[in-house]
């Protein structure tokens, strides 16, 4: 079983509920995962572009759809708040969805508004996207600038609710300011390792190794982008070296898979935030080829146990602690 910690389900969900369409991820994906051996995954409500102009408005938009989508498919999805959940609706042939923010743009200053989304759900968020917001900065933001006093409040208030807090789409500054100020083990969700591929979206050496010690967990990312600088080399086989190098580096316990895929996002979106049309990184294009990762995990050596607990154990053992 594959239980992938980032996925950005709901943005499709809420365009084509918008379009008067309905069972979104029984008609679209749900056959994409069972081929991959998906378990479940994080699934995350993002303020995609241009609608980051509203942020809000398509949040609010985006809990309906999400809220609807999943009312009406009781039948192939379940909500997740523990292991034990996830075993509970493996067993029923469920999906396995914890649910997820992927950035707090939309509550502008109102920390406040994190015990309301707790109720209403979620157990996991990062503070920003890409851009930086009046909690933190994202990638894309001043490097001088990380988290703000209001960004330490909100995350007081996630540690004592319990909501698992990730630091993909910061930028360094905010990374080690939250590494300062947290007491529970934080995800990178969706990340590789910046020695191996260059980009500000990656995480270098002495940031995994922090993640490691905080007890959390890596991500890593099968975006195409952030896999090599070379195009050639965008393949499963060198995805897989990022997770030796991390390995390497934490261990086998602190990593999982969250694989990003986005195929379904329109160009409008996309383009945005990737240099070419999208492709997937060969050998593992989407999240039907998962069978295919565990297969050239095995030929590189990684033992079951292994496999396991990056597939899907060690983010379980993550979720009882923090939550």
């Amino acid at each position: 079983m594959l239980f992938d910690i980032h996925g950005d389900i709901w943005t499709d969900v809420t365009v084509k509920r918008q379009m008067g369409l309905k069972n979104i991820i029984r008609d679209y994906h749900l056959e994409r995962f069972r081929k991959g051996n998906m378990a479940g995954g994080i699934f995350v409500i993002w303020i995609d572009p241009p609608h980051d102009e509203r942020p809000e408005e398509r949040l609010l938009e985006s809990i309906k759809a999400m809220s609807s989508e999943i009312w009406e498919n009781q039948d192939i999805l379940k909500v997740i708040y523990n292991s034990d959940d996830f075993y509970q609706t493996a067993n029923e042939n469920k999906l396995a969805i914890l649910l997820g923010l992927e950035g707090l743009n939309a509550i502008g200053e109102d920390v406040e508004s994190i015990y309301t989304l707790y109720q209403l759900g979620f157990r996991h968020t990062s503070l920003t996207w890409n851009e930086q917001n009046a909690l933190a900065t994202g990638a894309r933001g001043d490097i001088s600038r990380g988290l703000t006093i209001l960004g330490k409040d909100a995350i007081k208030i996630m540690e004592s609710l319990g909501i698992i807090l990730d630091v993909s789409h910061a930028n360094d500054k905010t990374f080690w300011d939250i590494c300062n100020v947290t007491t529970k083990p934080f995800i990178a969700s969706h990340s590789n390792s910046r020695a191996l591929c260059n980009v500000p979206r990656n995480l270098t050496d002495d940031q995994i190794k922090a993640i490691g010690e905080k007890g959390g967990i890596v991500g890593i990312n099968a975006f195409n982008e952030f896999v090599h600088p070379d195009r050639e080399k965008r393949t499963v086989d060198y995805l897989i070296n990022h997770i030796e190098h991390i390995a390497n580096l934490i261990g086998i316990d602190h990593i999982a898979l969250g694989f990003d895929f986005f195929e379904y996002i329109g160009n409008d979106t996309s383009d945005t935030f990737i240099e070419d049309p999208y492709v997937g990184t060969v050998g593992i294009e989407d999240i039907s080829k998962g069978n295919n990762l565990v297969l050239k995990l095995q030929e590189r050596g990684f033992s079951k146990e292994d496999i396991e607990k990056i597939g899907y154990k060690n983010f379980l053992n993550l979720m009882d602690k923090v939550l």
